[in-house]
């Protein structure tokens, strides 16, 4: 099995102190409880891949802080599970004001409490996107805990849905209506904050928003991609909607959006959001040159000279991208028409100046909008033409009268534009602008042989290095008497990236997001040639199975004759009913073939429990249960590679939540050669039971395939349990959810058991036809491949 060998650069001093630092860190905090040193390391290892050393310091000292309050240990393990996937999601440096956050809310509320919060995180992070945001949110629960504390666990367990329908801005407003209303009354305040009063759902639909921005910052990164070939930075911007504050606007390098968009007029907010990408983004395609000079300008005079710059950044990007030329003349066309006659005369200009088919009967606006049109025809794309003609328009409007205050100018009905502060900024943020986001990603090769001898010695490598090189044979030292590989001494086995998974909770009646922490891993590689063994030793129940093999292979095109009616006449068929005809007898009209083309469009995953259960001997079986899943596993493999049908092969087991272990010993794409025998030659079992995590990631692979039928075969001895799990209902109504939710996504999920005593469980999780109940373990082998047969026949 390839293992990755990590390489560094070059570390200086004080890094090495760093990560010493850490270690003596990590190593205080295993010694606090059995339990926190059993998650420490795998939460470590996925903090590692989204935070510095730094960080990761100051993320172990919280922990430690944590446990110093007294108050269990349970909000230290769920602090540490909860900051990698939010430092993933708003950055590392919301870490340290989170701990802050959280100890200061530790002063005022329960442990529990403050545990809640961590669960919530990374759900907050997700939807507000920004760390900005984050440190908001935090602020808010900062207020909530001094005014009514008791608001915050339902506020905490009804997160995720308040987060789906509304902004930042909009749960502030929802939560601050609710503790003005009800501070006084608890029992009204816990139903506000839990969802259940008709107040709270009326002032929840007031607040609630077209399109969230979290919702389709992805698509707007893939628009702009699309069109200009470069990424863009877009972040939510939580003012007020309505407010000149909420328009977007290019600081830094990046865009901020409004964090919610409604419709304007006909036009959906989703169209909005990218006129909005689309145009500040032509700013920064289009800007270039020396920035425009603000110093002997007014507020007011700089307001009308960006607007003539909008109008040319616009022009160049509908010669590039005439697509974009219907969508920004919509918004300006449906925007409401300004009462104030200057307004008026400038929303008529902008028109002009984006459609050059517009006619105007004011003298300013045919005069400047024509020249604009002309100079733009004639090549003079520079943004000494938005200069110009601003100044002249400055001067027709302060002919007429002293110009409008900036606070007015503001309210013109331009829905997309940004507030133009970009073309104002220093020549180095210009620059910032214009260049592609950099990004740092760690690079994976596969060296020479050579290359490793020369650079393999890294002692300080970790899983943060730059570099991680992977060699495919076994490496050894010269001269090493113990013949242990480089691999088995300083290799380390791949790892997937933490999946994180809901998790349902019969008793609250809601899905806890991201409690699940699933981790796809590697189990040492086996002999291929035991299962040429199992095939030998299995040969007579393989010919018994032959037959049935035979029967559901696709045949291609077939011919069915004696048909009414078909795709050609059967001519020996025609004849025989011409002779009976002639002969007086009744003849057959069924002279025509009917051809179809036989396939299978289908596609299984065998999901195989490889809980500790799985190394017993059971009743009435000469050999473990996992020798008897590694024959079963050989024989299905065998026939579904006999039949064509795309096939994978996965495991898993569990220890809690925080770490759920998954295999992929072969996947649809490979093939059943000797790499994917050895690697189900190396079956190995332990650990728990966790069903419904492990089936949702199985399902995440197989909704990716194009057959029409999916299905999940699990094979498992067992009712699903787990360590932090005593309640003997919570996972199996948890994996009924998983069940339930990929039979609505098509993907049909079938049990079969060796469980003696399943009957009393199964159908409860599988439902009445999706499961079967093997009562003899010795005939697994057989039965496996046989149950597969008829499932998809």
């Amino acid at each position: 099995m390839a293992r990755g060998l990590c390489r560094a650069q070059p570390t200086q001093p004080q890094e090495a102190v760093m990560n010493a630092e850490i270690q003596a860190l990590a190593d205080e905090l295993r010694g606090t409880h059995r339990e926190v040193a059993e998650v420490l390391d795998a939460c470590l290892a996925e903090a590692t891949r989204v935070m510095s050393a730094d960080t990761q310091a100051r993320y172990l000292e919280a922990a430690l802080a944590l446990n110093r309050l007294g108050r269990g240990h349970e909000i230290v393990i769920t602090w540490l599970e909860a900051m990698p996937p939010v430092a993933r999601e708003a950055g590392e440096a919301i870490v340290p004001d989170t701990a802050s956050a959280a100890l200061k809310l530790a002063s005022m509320v329960s442990g529990e409490v403050v545990g809640l919060l961590f669960d919530s995180l990374p759900t907050a992070a997700r939807r507000l996107g920004d760390d900005d945001l984050l440190r908001q949110y935090l602020a808010l629960i900062h207020q909530l805990s001094g005014r009514a504390p008791r608001a915050l666990r339902p506020l905490f367990t009804h997160l995720d849905q308040l987060l789906a329908v509304l902004t930042l801005s909009g749960l502030r407003r929802w939560a601050l209506w609710g503790v003005q209303a009800y501070a006084r009354d608890y029992d009204r305040l816990a139903a506000y904050f839990a969802l259940e009063s008709a107040d709270s759902q009326q002032v929840l639909q007031q607040e609630r928003r077209g399109v969230l921005f979290v919702d389709v910052q992805r698509r707007l990164g893939f628009y702009l991609r699309a069109l200009w070939g470069r990424d863009f930075f877009l972040r939510p911007n939580a003012a007020e909607p309505g407010s000149p504050e909420a328009r977007p606007f290019i600081e830094a390098g990046t865009l901020h959006l409004p964090d919610a968009m409604d419709d304007v007029g006909s036009v959906r907010g989703l169209e909005v959001y990218r006129a909005q990408c689309a145009h500040a983004a032509a700013h920064i395609g289009f800007g270039e040159g020396a920035p425009m000079q603000a110093e002997a300008l007014s507020p007011a005079q700089r307001y009308l000279m960006a607007l003539i710059e909008d109008a040319r950044v616009e022009a160049l990007s509908v010669a590039t991208f005439p697509g974009l030329f219907p969508l920004w003349r919509r918004l300006l066309s449906e925007a409401p028409r300004a009462e104030d006659p200057t307004l008026a005369l400038l929303q008529r200009l902008a028109l002009a100046l984006l459609d050059p088919q517009w006619q105007d009967d004011h003298p300013v606006v045919a005069q400047l909008a024509g020249r604009f049109h002309q100079r733009i025809q004639a090549g003079d794309h520079g943004w000494e033409l938005s200069a110009e003609l601003g100044l002249d328009l400055i001067g027709h409007l302060q002919d007429a009268g002293p110009l409008p205050p900036l606070s007015r100018l503001e309210t013109l009905p331009l829905a997309y534009r940004d507030d133009n502060r970009y073309l104002w900024a220093e020549p180095e943020e210009a620059e910032l602008a214009r260049q592609a986001p950099a990004k740092e990603a760690q690079v994976r090769r596969r060296p020479s042989v050579i290359e490793m001898v020369n650079e393999l010695d890294c002692e300080l490598a970790g899983d943060d290095a730059q570099e991680i090189w992977i060699l495919d044979t076994e490496f050894y030292r010269d001269g090493d008497p113990e013949g242990v590989s480089i691999n088995e001494l300083e290799g380390k086995p791949a790892t997937s990236p933490p999946f994180h998974y809901q998790e349902w909770d019969y008793k609250a009646q809601l899905h806890r997001p991201d409690w699940v922490t699933l981790m796809e891993r590697r189990q040492p590689a086996g002999d291929p040639d035991d299962l040429k063994a199992i095939m030998d030793e299995y040969r007579p129940v393989a010919r018994r199975l032959q037959r049935v093999i035979d029967s559901l292979i696709p045949q291609g095109l077939v011919r069915e004759r004696r048909q009414e009616d078909g795709d050609e006449i059967d001519l020996d068929a025609a004849i025989r009913a011409r002779i009976d005809q002639k002969t007086g007898h009744t003849p057959d009209h069924r002279v025509s073939i009917r051809y179809h083309r036989q396939e299978r469009d289908l596609a299984v995953l065998l999901l195989l429990d490889l809980s500790e259960s799985a190394n017993d001997t059971l009743p009435g079986s000469d050999r473990p249960l996992i020798q008897l899943t590694r024959e079963a596993t050989t024989l299905l493999a065998w026939a579904a590679d006999s039949i064509g049908d795309p096939f994978a092969v996965h495991g898993f087991a569990s220890e809690t939540r925080h770490d759920v272990h998954y295999h992929r010993f072969k996947d649809f794409d490979q093939p059943w050669d000797d790499a994917a025998q050895a690697r189900v030659a190396g079956l190995e079992a332990g650990l728990s039971t966790r069903m419904g995590a492990a089936l949702r990631h199985a399902g995440h692979y197989m909704t990716r395939r194009p057959e029409r039928h999916r299905l999940i075969l699990l094979l498992s001895d067992g009712a699903p349990s787990d360590i932090d799990a005593p309640d003997p209902q919570y996972l199996r109504q948890d994996t009924r959810k998983a069940v339930e939710a990929l039979q609505a996504r098509g993907v049909h999920a079938h049990c079969l058991t060796l469980d003696p005593g399943a009957d009393q469980y199964v159908q409860q999780l599988f439902g009445p036809r999706g499961y079967t109940v093997l009562d003899h373990p010795q005939r697994l082998p057989e039965k496996l491949p046989t149950l597969f047969a008829s499932l998809t026949r």
